[in-house]
């Protein structure tokens, strides 16, 4: 682990600053020298594996992290969500060499504005990286992947970015929409109908949700469930 904490001199216009975390240092090594064509883009340090990268993003407060999704000790995604809850102003870019539509929405989920591919040329590296550092969101173009961002945001809080939705709120969310009753998610969950409740509150406040019947079109809307037989 290294890292630098580079001064600013007084009239400098605003450099982006930059952590990158990969466990391969050839990789990191490509991608700094792509990163230090940039002029208006800092590196202030490296980490190779998943915890050092969160330990180093909250020494740091790097505008950007890029992760590797495949980090050692702790995953790319875990990364992700812990650096999110403890600061929700830095962004992340998440590098994975998959494409599939679970991945990219399991990247989003966690609070990556980015999900890139490895193979991408040093451009598209840099258009990502500038985009989310300006508040946007960036996947690999293509309108599968516009689909799968547009629903994987949607599960974000609307009122706080450093929380998500839980796996069992998912689960909860898409049964009761699929028209289940308190009494019946709690028996599939093998959940007390309280437990549920209380589950169906969070989801709904942090979806800004106030009844079932929205709850449902926002099931449909997003394709958690099928109005097919």
């Amino acid at each position: 682990m290294k890292f630098v904490v580079p001064g600013r001199m007084a009239g400098m216009k605003r450099r982006t600053r930059v952590l990158i975390c990969d466990d391969s240092p050839i990789y990191r090594e490509g991608i700094k020298a792509v990163l230090r064509e940039e002029p208006s883009i800092e590196i202030v340090g490296e980490a190779n594996n998943g915890r050092e990268g969160v330990e180093m993003s909250l020494q740091l407060a790097p505008d950007v992290v890029i992760l590797d999704i495949s980090l050692p000790v702790i995953s790319g995604l875990e990364a992700t969500r812990r650096i999110k809850r403890a600061n929700g102003r830095i962004k992340v870019l998440m590098l994975t060499s998959h494409e599939k539509e679970e991945m990219v929405s399991r990247c989003l989920d966690a609070g990556a504005s980015a999900h890139v591919l490895k193979d991408v040329p040093p451009s598209q590296l840099i258009i990502a990286l500038k985009t989310i550092d300006e508040g946007g969101e960036y996947q690999n173009h293509g309108p599968l992947r516009k689909t799968v961002s547009q629903s994987a945001r949607s599960l974000r809080p609307q009122a706080s970015e450093n929380h998500l939705l839980t796996e069992r709120e998912r689960e909860v969310l898409v049964l009761i929409a699929q028209g289940r009753t308190v009494k019946e998610v709690a028996n599939l969950l093998n959940l007390g109908g309280k437990t549920v409740d209380t589950h169906m509150y969070k989801l709904m406040r942090k979806l800004d949700i106030h009844n079932k019947a929205e709850l449902i079109k926002y099931a449909i809307r997003e394709k958690l469930i099928s109005l097919d037989p």
